[in-house]
């Protein structure tokens, strides 16, 4: 979520030079965003961001006399006289906890938006959210109505693209090219284990047997997975390089074989647009916002069956003709996403609520 908003921040800079931004942001040696001539970045507190949101943002906000506060990430101040904007990137939160996670960070993000969300719903102007699931997803079961919705979709960052010239930047993660991808975690949804559980059959039947880069897994984790599943044996087939600076994701998709993205849940999936605008075919799931994004040409698989996963590693590898359609698919489905598109309809929704505003003070 912080991504998304430092991207729609950055292409507003370029965008909007008429009206004036104040950017809140908590203090830290992460400088991400410069001021310019309309836009201020401005340090406020610290410690704990339940505190900070329901209690320093507020008294910023209301000692610069806003005209609206557009808080970015699912929650906003319970007690706020500003108009709000929220980014309501999903409600997750609503819907029934899988109980085999135990991040203790995601759980207590999980009960911090189960608190706030439903109490300030009815206080904001306009919510946004990220794909047309999420929109029908968010009015059908929190009964908002339409013209209270806004739906932006994400972008990505335009150095996601075909590489044509040779870079072995990958090499500091996996000694040679041709693997698999997966960008997974702790967290159920990403679908790990029935992933591994794919990537295990893909090995019985494959000829070329390609091995399985997977960013930022817990080695642990990894472990639990394939002792209880009873293939230890694949191990040494999996890399596990920890964290992978971004500058670095462009060039190691454009040497993967292939993306593998079999979530079980998402609201929108930006590595899943990453992916197709280098051109690298992406096995992604037929649920939620996937297809939507995917495209009607997209890999689509039931992510609940490993065998549909393992199917189309194989076909991949098999069917030149279909590797090279893929190729093909994703490239021209990225073209109609990016971070500019994402920014101008959000100046839109701004303009649009200010609009509203004026009106009703008259």
């Amino acid at each position: 979520m912080d991504f998304v908003v430092l991207q729609e921040i950055k292409e507003l800079q370029k965008l909007d030079t008429k009206n004036e931004y104040f950017v809140f942001v908590a203090p830290g040696e992460d400088r991400c965003l410069e001021d310019s001539h309309n836009v201020h970045i401005f340090e406020i507190g610290g410690g704990l961001y339940p505190l900070w949101e329901q209690s320093t943002l507020p008294h910023a906000a209301k000692e610069l006399n806003l005209d609206m506060l557009h808080c970015t990430s699912n929650t906003a101040p319970i007690k706020c006289d500003i108009p709000l904007i929220l980014t309501l990137h999903d409600i997750i939160f609503l819907e029934p906890r899988n109980k085999l996670n135990l991040s203790i960070y995601q759980n207590l993000g999980w009960l911090y938006r189960r608190i706030v969300v439903k109490r300030i719903l009815n206080k904001c102007r306009r919510i946004i959210t990220v794909s047309d699931f999420e929109l029908n997803n968010i009015m059908s079961k929190l009964s908002i109505p339409r013209e209270r919705m806004a739906m932006i979709y994400n972008g990505y960052t335009d150095w996601f693209k075909p590489e044509p010239e040779p870079d072995f930047t990958y090499r500091q993660y996996i000694d040679s090219g041709g693997y698999f991808f997966f960008l997974g975690n702790t967290d159920p949804k990403k679908n790990t284990e029935r992933t591994l559980i794919a990537y295990a059959k893909y090995l019985e039947r494959s000829g070329v047997k390609r091995k399985l880069l997977m960013a930022d897994l817990d080695r642990a984790y990894l472990s639990e997975i394939l002792l209880r599943n009873h293939i230890e044996h694949i191990r040494k087939m999996i890399v596990i390089p920890g964290y992978i600076v971004n500058s670095d994701l462009p060039n190691i998709y454009n040497n993967a074989f292939a993306f593998l993205y079999p979530s079980l849940r998402e609201s929108f999936g930006i590595p899943l647009l990453e992916a197709m605008a280098c051109g690298t075919p992406v096995i992604t799931s037929n649920t939620s916002s996937m297809p939507e994004i995917g495209g009607p040409y997209a890999i689509l698989i039931n992510p609940e069956s490993s065998d549909e996963i393992a199917e189309m590693m194989l076909k991949l590898e098999t069917d030149d003709e279909f590797y090279r359609r893929q190729e093909e698919v994703g490239l021209q489905r990225a073209k109609l996403f990016s971070w500019h598109n994402t920014a101008e309809r959000l100046l839109e929704v701004y303009e649009d609520v200010y609009k509203e505003l004026r009106r009703s003070r008259k």
